[in-house]
């Protein structure tokens, strides 16, 4: 890939802000925080069990071209609150240039509170294939064929 550039826009109004950063030498994702209007920022915002809630980021990006942001659940924030990306990976597509936002959902045994600076999911870029798209009569076999949903057992 030529140019590998992550574009960082910071949005009006998100003064506290904190950008996308990697936390180890080798980590593919980059954690993104929770950014808040000013208004907003003491207060964080509650993820009632079983809820969910779109979180700012106070940032826009721009991809580089035949990539695409992949936005991922966060492990300790699963495994230890039952916090994740409701539509996991989510996907942001080159194009796009709006606000970013992460819908969390709260899987967890009690509220959980989303404050200002939380690190709250993971931004992973990840290059795209656009295959050329051709109408068949017929696939190639396989040995799997048509079955589907647990067809390959669980161990």
């Amino acid at each position: 890939m030529k140019d590998c550039s992550l574009l960082v826009k910071k949005l009006s109004g998100y003064e506290s802000l904190k950008l996308p950063s990697y936390k180890s030498e080798l980590a593919s994702g980059m954690d993104l925080f929770a950014n808040f209007p000013e208004q907003q920022r003491n207060s964080g915002v509650k993820i009632s069990v079983g809820g969910r809630a779109i979180i700012t980021t106070g940032i826009s990006i721009e991809i580089p071209n035949y990539c695409e942001a992949q936005i991922r659940s966060r492990s300790g924030l699963a495994a230890n609150n039952g916090i994740i990306v409701l539509n996991s990976p989510g996907t942001i597509d080159a194009d796009y240039r709006g606000h970013l936002k992460i819908i969390l959902a709260n899987f967890g045994a009690q509220d959980f509170l989303v404050e200002q600076g939380n690190r709250i999911a993971q931004l992973v870029i990840s290059p795209v294939l656009r295959p050329k798209i051709l109408e068949v009569t017929n696939l190639s076999s396989s040995i799997r064929g048509l079955k589907g949903f647990g067809s390959t057992g669980l161990s």
